[in-house]
């Protein structure tokens, strides 16, 4: 006769870490920076070295300053610098994207006290001090599958400044110009796909990060067709993909409550048109998360869940 076994906790395992969430997402990136690569060839492989290069060096300097053990083995770093790479100019200065992985790590990440602990996302915290720091160089653009270095501009700066409107087919395959990952609106979706295959990222930010888009998008497109696009050129154009998959999802800087992820998810979608359709810029992706990522703590906790069984005590006079 078998008896009960009582164990310490915890009783139940999960195979899922934050080596595994990183590698997962690190998979889920491969197939637009092989569009990249395939799109901007060699400036695009160096971005990606110098940007993961300043990552990792900077991971290393800091949690030696700090007397911290050395995490480079859950490839968080690596994934910073990927994805850094993925949302800057193909033809940016190497020596800059060095130093966005710098500032990613070191201003990002280390200095809120690593990971787990940064308010906003280290890429885009690093692509907004890029932004500041050097803004021609930011916005300058370069035509796909070229060898000389003749500057273009994106599709969104096409439709907005210059009154152009790109083939949706050409957003969807991704020749033109942008960021090195953003381009390729294919390769993006089939890396969220996977995300949410294997239950890495909750689909509720995405779903409404995208789907407040569009709805926004339909209803000026059907105020005014002559001055804005449609939801699927929002849609595919920019960096709306890559963030909403990749950079709204982060679980350190977006909110953990199902409620919260909502709210979170259409803040980042109202502030992107509103940037896009009306600001001085032509996209909006990056400054829309890093607010809703200042909002988080609030968000949490005006959605958190109400504890049952609980007695609200009176404070007496």
């Amino acid at each position: 006769m078998k008896r009960l076994t009582i164990g310490v906790s915890p009783h139940i395992f999960s195979p899922v870490d934050t080596t595994y969430l990183m590698k997962s997402v690190i998979k889920a990136l491969l197939p637009a920076l092989a569009a990249g690569v395939y799109f901007f060839r060699w400036q695009a492989v160096g971005l990606v070295i110098a940007s993961v290069s300043g990552c990792l060096l900077a991971e290393v300097l800091s949690r030696k300053l700090r007397k911290k053990p050395i995490e480079m083995g859950n490839y968080s770093s690596l994934l910073t610098g990927m994805l850094l790479a993925m949302i800057l100019p193909p033809s940016l200065p190497l020596w800059m994207a060095f130093l966005g992985g710098v500032v990613a790590i070191a201003l990002g990440r280390e200095i809120f006290g690593g990971l787990g602990s940064n308010v906003f996302n280290p890429a885009l915290l690093a692509r907004a001090f890029l932004m500041a720091a050097f803004p021609v160089a930011l916005t300058t653009w370069i035509r796909p599958i070229t060898l000389d270095a003749v500057t273009t501009a994106t599709p969104l700066g096409l439709a907005k400044f210059g009154g152009e409107t790109p083939a949706l087919g050409l957003l969807a395959w991704g020749r033109i110009g942008g960021c090195m990952g953003e381009t390729s609106a294919l390769a993006l979706l089939a890396g969220i796909a996977y995300l949410l295959y294997v239950k890495v990222i909750d689909y509720r930010i995405p779903t409404a990060y995208l789907g407040t888009v569009m709805v926004f998008a339909g209803i000026t497109r059907f105020i005014s067709p002559a001055v804005y696009m449609g939801p699927m050129f929002h849609l595919l154009a920019g960096g709306l993909l890559l963030g909403a998959g990749f950079m709204a999802t982060d679980p350190v800087t977006s909110p953990v409550t199902a409620r919260g992820r909502w709210v979170f998810g259409v803040g980042c979608g109202l502030i992107t048109m509103t940037i896009r359709l009306w600001g001085g810029l032509p996209e909006g992706v990056m400054y829309s998360i890093l607010l809703m990522n200042a909002a988080t703590p609030l968000i949490n906790r005006m959605t958190r869940p109400k504890r049952y069984g609980t007695v609200k005590v009176e404070k007496s006079r």
